[in-house]
């Protein structure tokens, strides 16, 4: 059943996950005490798993985005266990999903350049155990990001 404090403070912090303690009481009710006990649960159940930055692109090294999808040879649960273990290690790759469709996996990368790209490809992706396949497509901008629209330009 859904617990709709869970669920605001959740919303809360994933709008903005600086809120004080005090400040995140406050906006759904609890008192402080009783919050802070929620979010430490929260986050020993792994629920929250950690806060972040988002640095705006910007004001940041330009870092190129690069989509991959990852086909491997064989899709039995050691396969899949193997390479989710070696890609969790691979410092380039952002984000990492199991598919459905054509690909095993898809994976967001950020690399410097194109000459950065080529050593993750070569030193990290094509290095990974089953991979029979490995497609890449560069993002030129983003459009959506962080449940947030970006403005048009």
């Amino acid at each position: 059943m859904p617990d709709p404090i869970t669920d605001a403070i959740l919303r809360h912090l994933r709008h903005n996950g600086r809120l004080s303690n005090a400040e995140l009481a406050e906006r759904i009710g609890l008192s402080p005490s009783s919050c802070l006990r929620r979010v430490r649960r929260l986050e020993e159940e792994g629920i929250i798993r950690g806060y972040q930055a988002i640095i705006a692109r910007r004001n940041a090294p330009q870092l190129a985005t690069v989509i991959v999808q990852i086909t491997l040879e064989r899709q039995t649960e050691e396969c899949l266990r193997r390479f989710e273990s070696r890609i969790r290690e691979c410092p380039d790759v952002r984000e990492c999903y199991l598919m459905t469709g054509d690909a095993d996996y898809l994976l967001r990368v950020e690399a410097r350049d194109m000459q950065d790209y080529e050593r993750i490809h070569k030193e990290e992706l094509s290095r990974m155990p089953g991979v029979v396949r490995i497609q890449s497509n560069f993002a030129i901008r983003p459009v959506v990001q962080q449940d947030r629209r970006l403005p048009e330009h």
